[in-house]
Formats: structure tokens, sequence, C-alpha cells
């Protein structure tokens, strides 16, 4: 692979690769000579951003190439998984197999029942785990993969169809699965172009696009989504309600009569930067801190002699205890708030506030 780096005013064009420990010779197209320097030496000749930017190129143009070779099949295979009741069955091998993993993990949060079984270890008790209602997904950059192949038959006298991602059409993976999709890639990143780089960017982009597919056909919902990550935050606001984060105790209730000064002291002890008014046990008013710099500002000459009720904002938000935490925020985003009060029968129960929510 032919790689283009820059040594002071010189176009370098070739790196020869002497497989020596200590010396690496340069050719200088410019100046057609040829030159040796110690390894120590070499960091200040190549520049790692550069070949790093390469790598990045070929990789993107290698996905951005899927394009050309996707057909009929891709759709085929979609409408086969919407209608599968199993599970797909994702195996492979080597570099094959660690992007497998990646994409069965991907099928099962994304809302398709979906395992990862080692060719090796399905020959020792789990094939057991795979049923004639499921589908297999095989991945194998050359199609010949000997571990692979040898479960072919075993699927094929259970009758579950295989789906075969390869970068060769005419090998004994796709001659024996009832689809196929091309991965196939110019070069590997790799400056020997052996090791499994751009083809394994490229068969993981496959399986990305497959169960990206697949979401958009079922509908697939973040409600949904959260139900199979509830550890995560966004299953934790999707699913919490909020009367398990709000502020509970020394709620900051005044009466519409409380003098500015028994305000302030309230507020301040809560810290909550806010006082909630109500009257007969029900709410009927909120005041912010924001709320009160203003009046403070408008009306700094009577400050003191005002009342709860003077300036307080009626009919606050509320929600109720067994309103999600998704939900809390989005309101507070749509009205452009900071916090919520919740509520029960117009009775003051909690408080929650952006930070707790998001």
């Amino acid at each position: 692979m032919v790689l283009k780096f820059f040594f002071d005013q010189f176009n370098v064009e070739t790196l020869l690769l002497q497989n020596r420990y200590t010396e690496r010779n340069i050719s200088f197209y410019k100046k057609s000579t040829t030159i040796s320097f110690k390894q120590k030496d070499r960091t200040a000749l190549f520049s790692f951003t550069e070949y790093a930017k390469e790598v990045f190129a070929l990789e993107a143009k290698a996905i951005l190439n899927l394009q050309e070779q996707l057909d009929d099949n891709f759709d085929a295979v979609i409408h086969l998984l919407l209608k599968t009741t199993g599970r797909l069955v994702v195996t492979g091998i080597g570099k094959s197999g660690l992007i497998g993993r990646k994409m069965a993990a991907t099928f099962a949060s994304t809302g398709m029942p979906s395992f990862f079984l080692h060719p090796a270890e399905a020959f020792h008790g789990d094939l057991g785990m795979v049923t004639s209602e499921d589908v297999v997904l095989a991945l194998s950059k050359s199609g010949e993969t000997t571990e692979l192949l040898e479960l072919i038959p075993y699927f094929q006298k259970q009758r579950i169809p295989i789906i075969g991602i390869s970068a060769v059409g005419d090998s004994t993976l796709i001659r024996n699965a009832q689809f196929f999709l091309k991965v196939a890639v110019d070069q590997e990143a790799c400056p020997l172009d052996l090791a499994p780089t751009t083809s394994s960017t490229a068969m993981l982009a496959m399986g990305d696009a497959l169960a990206m597919a697949l979401m958009r056909a079922k509908e697939f919902q973040p409600a949904d989504f959260a139900q199979f990550h509830p550890g995560g935050s966004l299953g934790r606001r999707l699913l919490t309600e909020v009367r398990t984060v709000m502020y509970r105790q020394k709620l900051p209730i005044i009466h519409p009569t409380t003098s500015m000064g028994s305000l302030i002291d309230v507020m301040t002890a809560s810290k909550l930067g806010l006082v909630v008014i109500q009257e007969n046990q029900q709410i009927i008013g909120i005041i912010t801190d924001g709320d009160l710099r203003r009046i403070m500002k408008q009306r700094q000459y009577e400050f003191f002699d005002l009342v709860a009720s003077d300036f307080m904002t009626r009919n606050p938000v509320l929600v109720a205890p067994n309103c999600k935490m998704q939900e809390a925020a989005d309101l507070m985003k749509q009205k452009k708030i900071t916090s919520l009060l919740v509520a029960e029968y117009q009775q003051l129960i909690g408080v929650v506030q952006i930070y707790q929510v998001t």
C-alpha cells in the first residue's frame, strides 16, 4: 500500500519495510536517493496523525461502498426477520466472531431477540440453544471458515434459514445460504493488507444497517428501548416515576399572607429556590428566587411591606407522583422552568428539579 508522508521539502512516496529492528530505508521521490536512519529517529519522519487520517478515509470509503453492494437480499432479510417467531442466531469466529457478538447485542437491545453462537462451542452442546424457529446470521470474510462451514449441515437439517455476510459471493458459505449480504472491500487499512480492519468495519456497519432497519420497521420507540436498558440513564428517565427522586422533607410551604421577611427565611432554609403558597391545604401559587429578585428591583421601596399573595404566580405547573422522569424533564423544557410541584388532590407532596430528571 502506498503511503504519502512529508519530510522537510521532500515528498516521500514509498515506505519500504525491511523487516529489521533498528533500520528502515526511505526512498525519496524528489532526490531519487536512499537514506538509512536508526529506529529512534523514525518518529521524526513518520506522521502518525496523517497516517490515522488515511486509515479513517479508507474505512469511511469502505462503508460508503456498501451502498453499491446492496441488492434485493437486504429487503428480503428484513422481511424474514420481521416474520420469524424465533431468535436471530449470530455466528462467526475470529474477528468476525467479535463483530458478531456486537451485532447480537445490538439486535437484542433494539427489539430483535438474538444471541451469539461460538462455532467451536456449538459442537460441544451449544447447538441445543438453536431451534427450528430461529434464523442464522453467519459471518465470514472469506466464506470458507472451516469451523463455520461445519455447522451448515445441522442448520440445513433443521431447515433453519441462513443469512450469509461475506466479501466473497462465490464461496461455500454463500452457496449454502438463502440470503447473501456482500461486504467486499478494496483493501485493508493494515499496512500489510492482512489484519481485518476495513473489512471488519464494513461487516459491523452492515449489521448496524440491519438492526436500524428492523427498528424502523417495528416502529421501535424510546419507551421500548428503555425496557431493555433499565439500568441506563435513558431507561431510568423513561421508567422511573418522579415520586422516587422528589424532595419531600421540610417542603417550603407558606400562606398567602406570609410576610416578605418570613418568605425569605423559608426559601433560604429549603435550598430549593422557591416557596409554595397553599390555602386550606390547596396549592394556589408559587414564588421562585427569580420572582423575588424581579419584585425587589421593581418595588424596592415597598419590598418589605409586601406579602406572598401580592406577587405569587398563580396556578403553577403541577405533576402527579407517577409522572415519569422523562415526562417531567420534557415539561420543564417546554415551560422553560427548572422545578415542578408534585401534588395529589392539589396538595403539595414534593418538589422535583431539572437536574434530578436529566
